[in-house]
């Protein structure tokens, strides 16, 4: 048995020694993790809960390269408990229950607790993550989930209210840059034994094209090093040209089916509804670049059209319909210039909800009030006999009979209700003034013919 773990610790050693950068610097303390400070910060809620070691099982949520795995690790180490990592897309739930088992006898043997480390949780689906309730609800093993997804959608309600949901963001760019120079410095974990002379321009550009997720700057300044070194130069020089070419161009986060689709279109919709077209257009830009399907952004620029621009200028839902057919016909890449003039557009426009909400009153009345009937006068009579007999048209006042096209005494409805109130924006002010008018025609006693039509 001494032989077998000599050879175990031998053979780890070896992995350690080839592992990524990215693997070697993984923090090895709550201390040293950078970012997340909104609940790892002194005071936070995982901290106060590492201190007082209460740890519950635990769901991180948030981009790659953010930490999740590293806090994981961290946890398990600071607690001294076993540590199980999977793969939720290569794990059977066999393999849980195994794992499941040795969590129970390492407990009852050594009295100490079992994290299972649980990577792309949402993969595993309702019967998996079912297995693991009954002993996560026990306290036989931590789970610690780790996730890209809303957990809140793709985590079963039994496992999340077993759970502490923590959400994590993208790094800073300062606390990327931070970590690169930790790396360049460290000599028994990082590059440190290298004679590296790294610009500031550098690591600010793996810092911004990385996009957050440091583990893609680390593995591009490791690229940049070594690259260099294997030729025999005894000074790495990583400029901005060596970090250029140690990196590729980014690659947006953006799910189509999930958070980013949503949050993204939500805040183009809300930056033309707010007249901010730098905004829009922004948010225009980062969905077509990650390649979202201009047909769907057209659609929600066609619905914004009626719904916040409206009547205050009759003339976006043309321009909005012109869009459409557009990016129907010539696609990308060339229909994102039709798209940035549609939004512009929708941006710059006066804007009205009046008839959205005339047609979201109306419809609520609908469906919650007693139905309206159709007043006889304005009732369809094809056949002589249903004037005759049931009095349908009769009454009815042809509006071009009358001064201004305005029948005096006329009643549509017959409940007396009001849905469209026009604003002063834009051309509906004019329609609110023609409202007006008439609105005076009807008055008894009005002179028709000396009102003249605004």
């Amino acid at each position: 048995m001494p032989h077998m773990d000599l050879l175990r610790q031998a053979e780890e050693a070896a992995i350690a020694r080839n592992a990524p950068l990215a693997v070697r610097m993984r923090p090895r303390s709550v201390d040293e993790i950078a970012g997340q400070q909104d609940f790892l910060g002194p005071g936070k809620l995982l901290r106060r809960m590492l201190q007082a070691n209460r740890i519950s099982s635990l769901i991180f949520h948030g981009p790659p390269g953010s930490g999740k795995t590293t806090l994981a690790y961290v946890i398990a180490e600071q607690i001294n408990c076993v540590f199980h990592k999977l793969n939720a897309s290569s794990t059977s739930v066999g393999q849980v229950r195994e794992i499941i088992e040795q969590a129970r006898t390492a407990l009852a043997a050594t009295n100490r607790r079992t994290v299972v480390f649980i990577d792309e949780l949402h993969r595993f689906n309702r019967a998996q993550q079912d297995v693991l309730l009954e002993d996560v609800e026990n306290g036989v093993i931590l789970l610690i989930g780790a996730t890209t997804e809303n957990p809140f959608f793709a985590i079963n309600s039994p496992l999340l209210s077993r759970s502490t949901v923590f959400k994590f963001s993208p790094l800073s760019e300062q606390d990327i840059i931070a970590l690169l120079r930790r790396a360049i410095a460290d000599k028994e974990h990082g590059l440190g034994l290298y004679n590296i002379q790294a610009t500031d321009e550098a690591l600010a550009h793996l810092a911004t094209i990385s996009d957050g997720d440091v583990r893609r700057a680390l593995t591009a300044l490791e690229i940049g090093v070594l690259s260099q070194a294997k030729s025999g130069a005894q000074e790495i020089i990583f400029d901005l040209v060596a970090a250029q070419e140690s990196i590729q161009q980014k690659a947006l986060q953006y799910d189509k089916a999930g958070d980013q689709h949503y949050d993204a279109i939500s805040a183009f919709i809300k930056s033309m509804r707010g007249s901010d077209p730098d905004a829009a257009v922004y948010w225009l830009a980062r969905m077509l670049v990650a390649g979202e399907d201009p047909r769907f952004i057209a659609r929600r620029i066609a619905i914004l059209a009626s719904e916040d621009v409206g009547n205050a200028d009759p003339r976006a839902i043309m321009v909005a319909s012109a869009a459409y057919d557009i990016v129907e016909r010539i696609g990308m890449p060339e229909c994102q210039l039709t798209l940035a003039q549609a939004t512009v557009y929708m941006a710059c426009a006066p804007k009205s909800n009046a008839s959205a909400m005339a047609i979201w009153q109306a419809s609520g009345d609908v469906k919650e009030n007693r139905t309206v009937p159709v007043p006889v006068h304005l009732r369809n009579a094809p056949h002589p006999k249903m004037k005759e007999v049931y009095g349908y048209s009769q009454g009815y006042q042809y509006s071009h009979d009358f001064p201004g096209g305005i029948s005096p005494d006329q009643d549509y409805l017959g409940v007396g209700k009001s849905y469209y109130t026009p604003t002063d924006r834009g051309y509906e002010k004019h329609m609110a003034a023609y409202l007006e008018w008439a609105r005076k025609l009807r008055e008894p006693g009005t002179d028709k013919d000396k009102q003249a039509q605004p």
